[in-house]
């Protein structure tokens, strides 16, 4: 009896091991410089607040050996992780634990699934910019992470235009430079380097940068690639991954829509696996093996079953969910009050709504980071007819869709299934009149 016991767990415990293995894979990852398949955005760097009230002032790098001969000087620094860094600075006492969560829950962060560092890990870059002894503006970057720009070379940061059509690809060869810093890898501190580009915007003043470095793995021989947070920092919380195959040429750009974020899905051979996203302790994007066909799993993506929800219109407080639309094409439309853009596309929603056949199609608005006074100011001012939700902490509708901008769009079909995404102005009226006189 105790044999057939031991047999029992032991079988029990090799099926559960295998479907483990059947479902979630893990796949090492390897880190290459440069922007790869992907467009690659900017982010505006700034330097310290001369603030001393300023809640950072206890995370600002101590750096020495800027010229002397400089004047107008200001230190900052990059952040490559900036997860690492505040989970870091909290445990280190720098910030408040109000500041600690209030971030948590803004950035939608969950730090304990993230195997951070809570030791000292140099995981920014600092930097220094100001006027040599002819007036000239000049930069220095701490290359070597050692504190001191007196060892690190004086540049001239490249001048872009707001309007300009610059290859970011041919600035980093030309411009990019190799710097170091530390990762939490494999329950260890190492050291690492990548190419960071940085630039400047005279029109606005404005100094930005970007990490030329993404990774690639493969699945079934199908080469994937992974890039984070849009190049903007490296910490791989925020990430998109292509099938690179699936790129029309070598050296095509893939559009951001096409982009696969995080729980969103890929298909290699017809196969369907969910995006679980980077471990960075192991270096391996992790994927997870659908049973489930496309019409039966949640997503934002075009050709999925669109994420459920439920809220009260705004006006006349009526419940609306994805199931009670069902039967019509729906816009889902995510707005804020203050988003310029938005405010710009309610003429065209409204001209749409009004000469629209209403039994077959529905505009639902979810508003989110808005003042409940700012929203009826709005309704009133632009005669809004369509219902409104507050996406809020109960409803948690532009987490679930994980909104990062405004305006963001989505068209479903009367199943609920995505079929655009995206689509303004004519664009819209186009597509939503030609779906319904099919």
């Amino acid at each position: 009896m105790k044999f057939r016991t031991i047999l029992l767990l032991s079988i029990c415990f090799v099926f559960i091991t295998n479907c483990s293995n059947v479902k979630t894979i893990k796949l090492p990852i390897t880190f290459l410089d440069g922007y790869g398949p992907f467009e690659s955005a900017m982010g505006g760097i700034s330097p310290y607040s001369d603030n001393e009230n300023d809640p950072w002032k206890k995370t600002h790098l101590n750096t020495s050996g800027i010229p002397k001969d400089w004047t107008d000087v200001k230190i900052g620094d990059i952040n490559t992780d900036i997860y690492q860094s505040v989970y870091q600075n909290y445990y280190l006492g720098n910030i408040t634990k109000e500041r600690y969560k209030e971030l948590q829950k803004t950035w939608n962060w969950e730090p304990d699934s993230m195997n951070l560092s809570k030791k000292p890990i140099k995981s920014k870059i600092a930097f220094a910019f100001g006027k040599d002894s002819v007036g000239e503006l000049q930069m220095i970057v701490d290359a070597n992470n050692n504190y001191n720009f007196s060892d690190d070379n004086i540049f001239k940061p490249t001048e872009i235009s707001p309007q300009g059509n610059i290859s970011k690809d041919s600035l980093v060869k030309s411009n990019a430079i190799k710097v170091s810093f530390e990762q939490f890898s494999n329950d260890k501190i190492i050291e690492v380097n990548a190419p960071l580009l940085i630039v400047h915007m005279k029109q606005y003043n404005l100094y930005m940068s970007n990490f030329a470095q993404y990774a690639t793995t493969k699945l079934h021989g199908e080469e994937i690639a992974i890039y984070s947070n849009n190049f903007t920092d490296l910490s791989y919380n925020k990430l998109g991954i292509i099938q690179v195959s699936n790129l029309i040429e070598k050296g095509e750009k893939v559009g951001y829509q096409k982009v696969v974020a995080k729980n969103e899905y890929l298909e290699i051979e017809n196969s369907i696996y969910k995006n679980l996203g980077v471990k960075k302790n192991e270096n391996v994007l992790v994927l997870e093996k659908m049973d489930l066909p496309k019409n039966q799993l949640p997503s934002t993506q075009i050709g999925f079953k669109a994420f459920d929800f439920s809220g009260n219109d705004f006006i006349t407080k009526t419940p609306i969910s994805i199931d009670s639309l069902k039967g019509k094409y729906v816009l889902l439309d995510f707005w804020a009050t203050w988003c310029g853009p938005c405010i710009q596309e309610i003429p065209n929603l409204n001209d749409l709504y009004k000469n629209i056949d209403k039994s077959k199609f529905e505009i639902i608005s979810i508003v989110g980071d808005s003042s409940i006074e700012d929203l009826e100011k709005m309704i009133q001012k632009h005669s809004i007819s369509w219902p409104q939700i507050i996406s809020n902490d109960s409803n948690k509708i532009k987490e679930t869709y994980g909104i990062g901008g405004y305006p963001t769009t989505f068209l479903l079909n009367p199943e609920g299934m995505i079929v655009a995404k995206n689509l303004r102005g004519m664009e819209l009226e186009k597509k939503v009149t030609n779906l319904i006189n099919e």
